[in-house]
């Protein structure tokens, strides 16, 4: 199941780490956030070498529905009360001067990436009052944003918050045209971690910055990482014969869906749960798809699906990205990690912040996204019921994991694995990694594939 993004995307392909090298910054992960932070890098003059596990963008940005947008839920009324206006206002010049750069990247290099100006827009059909708080913190913020009744959806909305001068773009083709002026190692696995040498299977690398923006990082401690986020799963289908949207749109309701336009389709979205938490509809099909499908016949009869795929996003305690300096006990590492739903733009935002980092340019936006940011009571509860669900995952490892030949257990911390339906994989409730049927590693922070019975190799595991 490939997103609409991997058709005709354009990506070269990079020859594997030759051998041991010494450079000045080492990034690795080739998402659009490593892309970008070496690319920045070596505007400054500094060579900054990419080591890339599969291929360029194979990991969650290929999976996205591309909005670029300041507008992320329900954030900024809560940002001011639980920050302050400073820090909130932070946080909205960050994402939307992202927008702003994405447009001067496209427009300077020439780069074909279905680049559109649009407003984006969270919608509600029972609510209004949260709405119009929402739009008027934004405004008060700097971004112009508006409470509005009427929109193009095809079912009745009590209240829309309408931001203006939002995008969308084609992910990969954008990261094919930026990655060309990258020195980028595809095939290359970062294995371990010290000081400033990262240890691949294909010889090692010794930095002065060692840059993690693989997603999740890999690395337990220091940083702990792994008790700050857990990781979700969301579905999206592509539909033709659907009316297209000129606007994106994103339901706050529970069951709220994601609408957005590419070309002659419509990307639908929705169905978001914890991963390792599979729930299942009366059709067995998994209520990511199956409710989808549903969903989308009951707005667009007729229509019919054309691509399907899904999105692992990393969320933190308190919603706001991890994006800084990785530990106090590691001053030369940085990390970018916990995204949300809006990696594209915290893509952007990562790769100017940690860029200013390194050089040692003044950044005052780095306050909201420090990893060392003041840990707040939605932080608190977020911790509580995280830990809940490690605890509990931790404890069925003492359990028998059947009798198949995989061992159902995650060799990330050895929480038990849950069988995901819908994707057909070995899904981890605790931090979110992911394996085949044959226990062959999808998704991390997991390094490696689940240990094997001896004697079992023919038997399935079970399901």
């Amino acid at each position: 199941m490939e997103s609409v993004w991997m058709k005709g995307s354009g990506i070269r392909k990079r020859e594997p780490l030759p051998g041991d090298m010494e450079v000045p910054v080492v990034v690795i992960g080739a998402g659009l956030a490593g892309i970008l932070t070496a690319y920045y890098l070596k505007q400054e003059g500094i060579r900054a070498v990419v080591l890339e596990a599969d291929r360029i963008g194979s990991g969650q940005t290929k999976n996205t529905t591309a909005k670029i947008t300041s507008q992320h839920n329900l954030i900024y009324s809560r940002l001011i009360r639980t920050f302050d206006c400073r820090m909130a206002e932070h946080y909205a010049s960050a994402n939307e001067a992202a927008i702003g750069e994405y447009e001067r990247l496209v427009r300077e290099k020439g780069i074909d990436c279905d680049f559109v100006r649009c407003p984006a827009c969270l919608y509600s059909q029972t609510e209004t009052e949260i709405l119009k708080r929402e739009a008027e913190a934004a405004e008060s913020l700097g971004i112009k944003a508006s409470f509005e009744t009427d929109c193009e959806l095809p079912f009745p909305v009590a209240g829309v918050t309408k931001f203006a001068r939002q995008a969308r773009f084609h992910p990969l083709k954008f990261l094919a045209g930026i990655a060309d002026e990258v020195e980028v190692y595809e095939r290359t696995k970062a294995l371990k971690v010290e000081g400033g040498r990262v240890e691949t299977d294909r010889g090692s690398v010794t930095a002065g910055q060692v840059v993690f923006t693989a997603h999740y990082p890999f690395i337990n401690v220091p940083g702990y990482y792994f008790a700050r986020m857990h990781q979700e799963r969301s579905y999206v289908v592509a539909l033709e014969g659907a009316e297209r949207p000129e606007g994106m749109y994103l339901g706050i309701d529970q069951g709220g869906l994601s609408l957005r336009g590419y070309g002659g389709l419509l990307l639908l979205g929705g169905g978001s749960h914890r991963t390792g938490v599979n729930p299942v509809d009366k059709t067995g099909m998994g209520c990511g798809y199956g409710m989808l499908k549903n969903r989308a016949q009951e707005m667009y009869p007729g229509c019919s699906e054309v691509y399907r795929w899904s999105a692992q996003d990393c969320m933190t305690l308190d919603g706001l990205p991890y994006i800084g300096r990785f530990s106090t006990r590691r001053p030369y590492w940085y990390v970018a990690t916990g995204f949300g739903k809006w990696g594209m733009t915290s893509a952007m935002v990562s790769a100017r912040i940690l860029t200013a980092l390194i050089t040692g340019r003044d950044c005052p936006e780095a306050d909201i996204f420090s990893p060392d940011r003041a840990f707040t009571m939605q932080a608190a509860k977020g911790l509580a019921v995280h830990g809940a669900y490690t605890v509990k995952g931790l404890s069925k490892h003492l359990l028998p994991s059947g009798k198949g030949s995989v061992i159902l257990n995650c060799p990330h911390m050895g929480c038990r694995l849950e069988w995901n339906p819908a994707e057909e994989s070995y899904d981890c409730p605790c931090h979110g990694s992911r394996f085949d049927r044959e226990g062959r590693l999808i998704d991390g922070p997991a390094q490696t594939d689940c240990k094997r019975r001896e004697g079992n190799e023919n038997e399935r595991a079970e399901e």
